[in-house]
């Protein structure tokens, strides 16, 4: 499966918003990512890669016949700007939240009532679940691929999914990783291992909004759920080498991309 190939995708570079016409479409209950990612690989040789995600459950059939699949590549050819709309509006706050290695990638998991929200076209509501990071970048911008990529993955009341993601290149530190890094080393080594992180604030994260791009994707990771709402924050954002190597070798990443 080529996720990159699909060409059906009309993608708005949005200046100051966004109005969709997906928000009232609903999930249903097994829609979110699943939490032990040992049962597939992303290595295209293995009886588990990606082209054969759609066939190991029944409830992962979209991996395979689904036709909004994402990642993309975010080309300039194929971006209508709209420059009437509003900035991103987030609504965040500290929350528990416990930190797991799910064999693949390292997230976290926020507890309770949860951190906030984030609103799409204004008036609808997905509450922040979890946030995870994945190495290299999953989407491209005009063919570039990044050093890692950061996925805010929420919910409305319907089920439905909407995922914020800031892109990352090599540079300085980024603070809130820096923040976490002594708690991401204790469970390098541990696949499902988790830790309780304690309070953690979604507001430190430098995310953006005045500019970023929105599509209707899916989730990139089994069971590749439908009509999810992706917002890729325009502005990328840097990290160091040494913060991207602690999250590949926590998850035994053997990704050979160059940082």
């Amino acid at each position: 499966m080529d996720k990159l190939s699909i060409q059906c995708f009309f993608i708005f570079l949005v200046l100051t918003s966004f109005v969709t016409t997906v928000s009232c479409l609903s999930a249903t209950t097994d829609s979110r990512e699943v939490e032990n990612e040992r049962e597939f690989s992303y290595e295209q040789n293995k009886e588990n890669g990606p082209s054969k995600w759609g066939k190991i459950k029944p409830e992962w059939a979209m991996c395979g016949k689904g036709d909004l699949q994402s990642p993309i590549d975010l080309t300039n050819k194929r971006v209508t700007i709209v420059t009437h709309f509003q900035k991103l509006t987030k609504d965040y706050k500290p929350c528990n939240a416990t930190l797991i290695n799910r064999g693949h990638d390292m997230m976290l998991r926020f507890e309770g009532e949860g951190p906030g929200s984030f609103m799409v076209n204004g008036t609808d509501e997905y509450k922040l679940l979890q946030l995870h990071w994945h190495s290299p970048s999953e989407h491209t911008i005009n063919g570039r691929r990044f050093a890692l990529e950061l996925h805010l993955v929420h919910e409305n009341i319907n089920g439905s999914l909407a995922v914020v993601t800031v892109l990352y290149k090599i540079g300085r530190p980024d603070s809130f990783l820096r923040s976490l890094e002594k708690k991401l080393s204790v469970i390098t080594d541990q696949s499902e291992a988790k830790k309780n992180v304690e309070m953690i604030d979604p507001k430190s994260i430098k995310i953006g909004s005045r500019k970023y791009y929105r599509y209707l994707g899916s989730l990139t990771t089994p069971p590749c759920t439908q009509n999810v709402i992706w917002t890729i924050v325009r502005k990328v954002r840097t990290v160091t080498r040494n913060q991207v190597r602690l999250l590949r070798v926590a998850v035994h990443d053997v990704n050979l991309f160059k940082l």
